[in-house]
C-alpha cells in the first residue's frame, strides 16, 4: 500500500473518532522514533540538510548543538532551531 492508498483510505472511510486517534497515535510515534534516530546517527559538527517550514526553501547547515526535542543548526542565513525529525545527514560537503 503507497501513501496516496494510505490517505484515501483514512479520508474517504467511515472511521470512528478512536479509530482516527490511534492512526494519530501511530504518527506521533513514528515520528518521535525517526527523531531519536535522528539524533543519535548527529553529532556536532554534521552537516545536515531540512526544508525551511517558514520559506518552504531547502537549507544545509552545520549541526552545533542536540537538544532534546531540537537541533540547532548554524545555515548562512542564521541559526535555525530545527526538530530532529526533519533532518537528513549529508556526507561529504564542505559547507562551513
Amino acid at each position: 500500500m503507497n501513501i496516496k492508498q494510505i490517505n484515501q483510505a483514512i479520508m474517504f472511510s467511515d472511521l470512528t473518532n478512536d479509530e482516527l486517534t490511534s492512526v494519530i497515535d501511530a504518527v506521533k510515534w513514528k515520528r518521535a522514533t525517526i527523531a531519536k534516530l535522528t539524533k543519535a546517527s548527529l553529532s556536532i559538527g554534521d552537516n545536515v540538510n531540512f526544508t525551511s517550514s517558514k520559506t518552504g526553501m531547502n537549507m544545509t547547515g552545520v549541526v552545533m548543538k542536540i537538544a532534546i526535542k531540537y537541533v540547532t543548526v548554524r545555515t548562512l542565513q542564521g541559526a535555525w532551531r530545527v526538530p530532529a525529525n526533519m533532518l537528513t545527514k549529508i556526507e561529504d560537503t564542505e559547507f562551513a
